[in-house]
């Protein structure tokens, strides 16, 4: 596979080239979340689909670490390949794979004997408290192949392969279906069959990409001296605000999952649905964002700031354009949409899901911005930016749910509400601090 040098060409052909494989690959990484969704909301159980769905958002939270670990390195490996410092990126390479390999232990060593407490935490409903309890246990085994597949993923974008992390997330995405289908309805094993098939899927992505570059790869891997120990401090540095990051985004998700829980199963059931209608309609944007930061850390290891210009109007134009499109989709056909996860008798389920999806999806253009300045700040390495706008996203979005929600007539109503919200006052931040970055220049 050839590997797309993003510091020359056609900026807007070569950032959609590059963008295009990794927003298919997060489709298939969603069709993960999305086949337990169906198979378990149409052939075992509401209450399954709400215990599946809680799982999901400390799933996401999780592993939300690691990605961002391996984000972070990927934006270091790729500075340095746009800079031509390739035995600094071998270097840099080793001691990230050490350093997120010892963090994936710890959180092995802290999630299994937490379970109990965690799902207390969450104030997870009786009624399903032990079967999400099953389902969790056996998911928590994915979290190493997590890691494999994400760190060796950012390392091929890094250099300009987005190509190979799809066709491994395509195949997984695959004998992930299909053994959900086998297990949950052929062999009855409810949800614990979903987490099965979930996890060996995992197993496949994760161990072929890892022995795919170690392969195909491998003198990025071999370097002839010892460990490079004095790239470590700068290595946690780079990495430890995108991963502070995206935990603070989904630590954010994981306590509005806790409060909606309070709601009951049914809101607990819509907002599973909604949640995973709604993560698709904006995940292109996400994935576009992601391509957009290494294409911004290509060139500001090579030092094209005009270049990096030039790409942030593009990527803005393409990324409002297909956020606006998106969303009036989703508004014309939500009841659809959410029909194929749940049976057209679930009629309460549906109102609620179809609620939140007109509220939230009529500003998709928000978080399509916000994801490209995320991007944007961590290919500048100036990740701090993005946790600052994280927060003020989230933390809007949490301390408008929490005063609201349960003391005001607008219940629900009011959780809902507060997603765009943080959105709008994230952007607009952003886009304060860009042009006095701009003028600075």
């Amino acid at each position: 596979m050839n590997n797309r040098k993003l510091t020359e060409g056609f900026i807007f052909k070569n950032l959609l080239l590059f963008a295009l494989p990794m927003m298919a690959g997060n489709f298939l990484q969603q069709i993960y979340n999305i086949a337990d969704t169906i198979i378990v909301g149409r052939f075992v159980s509401s209450d399954a689909l709400a215990a599946v769905g809680a799982a999901y958002t400390l799933m996401t939270f999780l592993t939300s670490l690691i990605i961002g670990l391996c984000m972070g390195s990927g934006a270091l490996f790729s500075k340095s390949f746009g800079a031509g410092k390739m035995e600094e990126m071998k270097q840099d390479i080793r001691m990230s794979f050490l350093f997120i390999g010892v963090v994936t232990i710890i959180i092995y060593m802290l999630v299994f004997p937490g379970t109990d407490y965690i799902l207390q935490i969450l104030t997870i409903p009786a009624e399903i408290y032990h079967m999400m309890r099953s389902y969790v246990r056996i998911i928590f085994i994915g979290i190493g192949f997590t890691f494999l597949y994400n760190f060796f993923a950012y390392l091929l974008r890094s250099i300009g392969n987005s190509v190979v992390p799809l066709i491994f997330l395509a195949i997984s995405s695959i004998i992930n279906i299909g053994l959900d289908l086998y297990f949950v309805i052929s062999l009855k094993w409810g949800v614990s069959g979903t987490a099965i098939a979930t996890v060996v899927s995992q197993a496949f992505a994760g161990s072929g990409i890892a022995l795919y570059v170690m392969h195909r790869n491998g003198e990025l891997l071999r370097i002839k001296e010892k460990l490079a120990w004095n790239r470590i401090g700068v290595i946690i540095k780079n990495d430890f605000f995108t991963a502070l990051q995206q935990s603070v985004m989904n630590l954010g998700i994981l306590m509005i999952q806790g409060l909606v829980n309070s709601f009951g199963t049914t809101i607990m059931a819509a907002f599973t649905v909604a949640v995973k209608i709604d993560t698709l309609a904006y995940m292109p944007a996400q994935e576009f964002g992601n391509a957009y930061s290494l294409f911004i850390s290509q060139n500001f290891g090579a030092k094209k700031k005009e270049r990096i210009h030039e790409g942030t109007k593009i990527a803005v134009i393409v990324s409002a354009a297909f956020c606006v499109a998106v969303s009036a989709l989703v508004w014309l056909f939500t009841r659809q949409f959410m029909e194929i996860f749940v049976d057209s008798n679930e009629t309460t389920i549906i109102l609620e899901g179809v609620r939140y999806l007109r509220i939230e999806g009529s500003f998709y253009f928000g978080i399509g911005i916000l994801f490209l300045f995320y991007g944007y700040y961590r290919g500048i390495q100036c990740a701090e930016m993005s946790l600052v706008l994280t927060v003020i996203s989230l933390g809007t979005r949490v301390l408008l749910s929490y005063l609201l929600a349960p003391h005001t007539p607008l219940g629900v109503y009011a959780i809902w509400w507060s997603i765009p919200i943080g959105w709008i006052l994230a952007d607009i931040v952003g886009t304060i601090y860009y042009k006095m970055r701009l003028i600075s220049y």
